[in-house]
């Protein structure tokens, strides 16, 4: 049985100033990543109320 990597990238934007959205797969958590240059950054979503973006899993795998 292959391995399912925990994270995915759902939106990716730019080739030298990147912005993704990567969501995991565990706990529906969507974080934003952005690199321009050799810089970067990841945090997690948060819609307009400051509340963390959740994304539905099918499977919850909570550890």
């Amino acid at each position: 049985m292959a391995r399912q990597e925990r994270f995915e990238k759902v939106f990716s934007q730019g080739t030298l100033n990147v912005t993704e959205i990567w969501v995991d797969r565990e706990t529906g958590v969507n974080y934003l990543f952005h690199m321009c240059g050799e810089a970067g950054g990841m945090t997690p979503l948060l819609d307009k109320d400051g509340k963390t973006v959740i994304t539905p899993t099918a499977e919850k795998s909570y550890k």
